[in-house]
């Protein structure tokens, strides 16, 4: 009885010191997120003279609304453009080269896949020269098509790298009781293993969409007039608009991050699945 109350006393402890712990994270990852809504909605100088986190006198829309009427819609649609097709064209690939790594046995398995994984250490600004004169040679420079390959060429390796062992993970039974009913490899790919690695893409999607949307170098170095340019872009140059007027550039940030907020809390439970299922076996 006595080592049974003392290990309820050792896990109720445990317990109070990991909510403590994650009440503590909790404020810490909220409170930028407060302040810059927060003055948002204040007038041009009215963070300075009151408190940061100071509640504004009035909710001030006019800084959304020039922002929205300054251009901001078409670094949203173009960073839209871009992040839907590189996503649907990376996780096709991933899947397609996943596929054969983790389900068929031949000699060139594990070197190919090596390489694959040693891609993931290529610092991404070595490559912008060579990928800017290829833009240039293709004639794509200065379009939201020149972002699209280099964004899909980076998450290929960390992509294929988490869905090969996620694959490997499908129990290998389902594949020969679909081979005995005449399904071919193919078919096989498309109807079995892409509706089980869903969890996977799911995940890959999400990871891959946060970098995409927030990815600032190749944005910069592909693209030069402001039609073409993406949102980080966008942050940029409000940054050098509107440098004395801080309510404005916290506007300019929430209208940012806020698609990715709500991606997050609508596929939240695809995400932890994701991570955990390659872990469950059938």
């Amino acid at each position: 009885m006595d080592k049974y109350k003392k290990s309820k006393r050792n896990s109720i402890f445990a317990w109070t010191i990991a909510m403590i712990l994650a009440i503590i994270w909790l404020i810490i990852s909220l409170l930028p997120f407060i302040f810059m809504v927060l003055n948002s909605f204040k007038e041009k100088f009215e963070m300075l003279s009151k408190g940061v986190f100071q509640l504004p006198e009035k909710l001030n829309w006019s800084n959304y609304t020039e922002v929205l009427s300054g251009g901001f819609l078409n670094y949203f649609k173009n960073s839209v453009i871009v992040l839907a097709i590189s996503l649907v064209l990376l996780l096709f690939i991933a899947a397609c080269a996943s596929y054969p790594l983790a389900r068929f046995n031949f000699k060139l398995a594990n070197p190919i896949y090596s390489l694959i994984v040693a891609c993931m250490s290529i610092p991404v600004h070595i490559t912008l020269i060579p990928v800017f004169k290829m833009s240039k040679t293709a004639g794509l420079y200065d379009s939201i098509w020149a972002l699209i390959g280099p964004y899909i060429a980076f998450a290929v390796p960390i992509s294929v790298f988490i869905l090969t062992s996620f694959m490997r993970e499908i129990p290998r039974e389902i594949e020969e009781s679909a081979e005995i009913d005449g399904c071919g490899k193919i078919r096989m790919f498309f109807s079995i293993i892409l509706n089980l690695s869903k969890p996977g893409l799911a995940t890959l999607a999400i990871y891959n969409g946060v970098n995409m949307w927030n990815e600032f170098s190749f944005a910069y170095t592909l693209t030069q007039s402001s039609e073409n340019r993406t949102l980080p872009l966008a942050i940029w140059e409000f940054q050098g608009q509107y440098s004395m007027n801080t309510p404005m550039i916290m506007a300019v940030l929430t209208l940012t991050l806020l698609p990715m907020i709500i991606m997050f809390i609508v596929f939240q439970d695809k995400l932890v699945k994701g991570m955990t299922a390659g872990a469950v076996k059938g």
